[in-house]
């Protein structure tokens, strides 16, 4: 089975990065056989900048993609990144940049999606 989570809110303005990833980790844990992809859009790009640093007892959404990165895919919107000043320096390791059309063509390809 396909899974394609799509993030677009900032890592810390909201919920709902920590609350995709929480599911992306259920998901992995539940199922061997998972094809699962994280696409990060609009703010959500920032989910995958490097050296995110959180007070003590907080989630950090970089840790948090870590494992997502070792079992499936992250992705993030090119356009995006560029919109807001980051480039792949800025990355977490294994992150790829990918253009709309490659997001469009995801979304069409999996058996599901899941949007936060």
């Amino acid at each position: 089975m396909e899974i394609l989570i799509i993030v677009q809110d900032s890592p810390y303005g909201s919920e709902r990065p920590y609350q995709a990833l929480r599911m992306a980790d259920a998901l992995l844990k539940l199922e061997d056989a998972l094809e699962l992809t994280v696409y990060l859009t609009a703010d959500g790009v920032q989910c995958a900048k490097k050296g995110q640093v959180t007070p003590k007892g907080y989630y950090n959404i970089e840790r948090m993609l870590k494992p997502v990165l070792k079992k499936g895919l992250v992705i993030a919107c090119r356009m995006c990144l560029e919109a807001r000043g980051l480039g792949e320096d800025d990355l977490m390791d294994g992150v790829r940049q990918v253009p709309l059309a490659e997001g469009a063509t995801l979304v069409l390809e999996a058996d599901k999606v899941l949007t936060y």
